[in-house]
């Protein structure tokens, strides 16, 4: 099994930065079997939605509404990945989860406990 926590979140200002980390731990074997790395958010009464993504060979890909804002990096020694959150607005507001995707002898998906953001006007 995989466990995730998330740390970073909390209260600020519009315009304002935010840096938020996932660490992963737990089975080697499935911490080496991870392909791609993720953030989402979900808002009050939102959808959940894919925020930003890393793949194992350092590949990103970016909802549209966070390109240019947001920066998604990973550590691969610590196990950890973050996204860097510039240029906040009240519409990132939301409950922000770390995800874990792969594949061994089937899929599996693991989810961090999520961390608030809040981005006061």
């Amino acid at each position: 099994q995989v466990q995730l926590v998330e740390s970073g979140g909390g209260l600020v200002q519009a315009g304002g930065s935010l840096r938020l980390s996932c660490t992963a731990s737990g089975s080697t074997f499935r911490l080496n079997a991870i392909s791609r790395y993720r953030w989402y958010r979900q808002g009050a009464g939102k959808q959940r939605e894919l925020v930003a993504t890393i793949n194992k060979g350092g590949v990103t890909n970016y909802a549209d509404s966070v390109k240019g804002r947001f920066t998604i990096s990973r550590d691969n020694a610590k196990n950890t990945w973050d996204l860097q959150m510039n240029g906040l607005n009240p519409e990132d507001t939301a409950v922000y989860y770390c995800n874990a995707w792969g594949v061994l002898d089937m899929v599996f998906d693991y989810w961090g406990q999520g961390t608030q953001v809040t981005v006061s006007s």
